[in-house]
């Protein structure tokens, strides 16, 4: 019997349908860093269950952050850094906003080439500035594969990344699982003292982080631009430029994107929405996990307010396999998200300063305050956590503008937020400021 015209079209569609998930998945990565790790860790060995809450409050609020970030790429065919750079007409306006950006993005180095050193350190006694500098030079290859192979193929190595980080951070759990009484106890919402404050900003700076924002419109942008995949690709229709002439629409601009893709923007923002969902399902989970972890076998612990302090617990508490693959894990994370890390640094430069710089170069410049850092002697569970309140204060700089940018026709047109999601983006933004100006009132008020 002969082929229907429609025939390989439904027999695609399963394959179309997996083509389309990823960018999440990759932005996921920096959701499980070394930072997230120490955070976590740190905030179940000190307070026990006591902040469970911010973590499944920062992940909830990830989700609607990352669909908007994603949704802006794929609607307008340009990341947040680029539209950014294109609204902030006064050059001073966009170096500044550059300059707290890319502070941001150091910190995010810092955090991810640490925690790979302290990994490697761990499993081979390897010292720490060595660590620093194989993570960096293996972070490199990573790199190679976006540039020379694609964002499929970064993704696909990526993901793969990302479930070596899951079993490596989540199996000690079920050998020791966590008191549910007091894991459901951690949901009330409550502090106790500036301590407690700072690693509730810490973990919402490891939970919603800046450049992972950044990134993902970028990810997005890039992965689902006319012929981002020769096996897909609808052939020789080509995107608007990005400048495009002002009298063109946001609405006949997502429609010519549409038509040049081959694939309809509604679809792409459904299966977005599904891509994100899975990749924070999978993030939040392993960040609660890491919480759970040391708070049913670490808390009162002496020493296990460090990384090392808590392998060694680990390793005589539950035994040497879970601590093996607790270090396994935040090596793999290490590796992963710095990756994604200077994929959003140079993103940032070439949007906002309209300067393209190689993403290898900026990896080896990105690489020097980490190494010094390691190399100055500092504790580096403390560089880590500390890391994670810089990207807690940068988080307003990226948000208030994206909730801003996505409410707006001119930009988004019909598929402009709605009341209730611009609502909540605003809630999100006041609640992260918020505390951060309490962190700040108590930090410095020695309260």
């Amino acid at each position: 019997m002969p082929k229907t015209a429609d025939a390989v079209p439904r027999r695609r569609a399963p394959r179309r349908a997996l083509w389309l998930l990823g960018p999440a998945m990759v932005a996921g990565v920096a959701y499980l860093d070394p930072g997230n790790v120490a955070s976590n860790m740190t905030a179940g060995a000190t307070f026990g269950y006591l902040l469970v809450w911010v973590v499944v409050l920062g992940n909830v609020m990830a989700w609607l952050i990352q669909y908007l970030s994603a949704k802006l790429g794929i609607v307008t065919g340009e990341s947040l850094p680029q539209v950014l750079g294109r609204r902030l007409r006064r050059p001073w306006a966009r170096r500044a906003y550059w300059v707290q950006a890319e502070l941001v993005a150091m910190a995010t180095d810092v955090a991810e080439v640490i925690g790979g050193a302290v990994a490697l350190h761990l499993l081979f006694g390897i010292p720490l500035v060595w660590g620093g500098a194989i993570t960096g030079v293996i972070s490199m290859g990573l790199l190679l594969v976006q540039t020379r192979r694609g964002a499929r193929a970064f993704e696909t190595v990526l993901i793969g990344l990302l479930l070596v980080i899951a079993v490596g951070f989540t199996f000690g759990l079920f050998l020791a699982p966590p008191e549910p009484a007091g894991a459901v106890a951690g949901l009330v919402p409550r502090f106790e003292g500036s301590t407690s404050v700072l690693l509730a900003a810490s973990i919402l700076g490891a939970t919603i982080m800046p450049h992972a924002i950044y990134a993902h419109s970028a990810l997005a942008r890039d992965r689902f631009a006319p012929g981002g995949d020769p096996a897909e690709s609808s052939g020789g229709i080509s995107a608007p430029p990005d400048d495009a002439p002002s009298s063109a629409t946001a609405q006949s601009r997502a429609a010519i994107l549409a038509r040049a893709r081959g694939i309809s923007t509604p679809r792409l923002l459904r299966a977005t929405r599904w891509d994100v969902t899975i990749a924070l399902a999978v993030a939040g989970t392993v960040n609660l996990a890491i919480l759970l972890l040391a708070a049913a076998n670490l808390a009162g612990v002496d020493g296990t307010d460090s990384l090392e302090g808590a392998y060694a617990a680990l390793r005589d508490g539950l035994g040497p396999l879970v601590a093996t693959l607790f270090a396994v894990g935040l090596l793999t994370s290490g590796l992963a998200s710095t990756s994604v890390g200077a994929y959003a640094g140079a993103e940032i430069m070439q949007g906002l300063l309209h300067a393209r710089v190689p993403l290898l170069a900026r990896r080896l410049v990105t690489l020097v305050p980490a190494l010094v850092i390691l190399g100055l002697g500092a504790d580096p569970t403390v560089a880590l956590v500390l890391s994670q309140v810089v990207l807690s204060f940068g988080i307003p700089f990226a948000l208030v503008p994206l909730v801003a940018l996505t409410r707006r026709a001119d930009v988004l047109g019909e598929y402009r937020n709605r009341g209730l999601t611009t609502a909540a983006g605003v809630l999100a933004s006041v609640f992260l400021i918020a505390l951060n100006a309490l962190l700040l009132w108590l930090v410095f008020s020695g309260g």
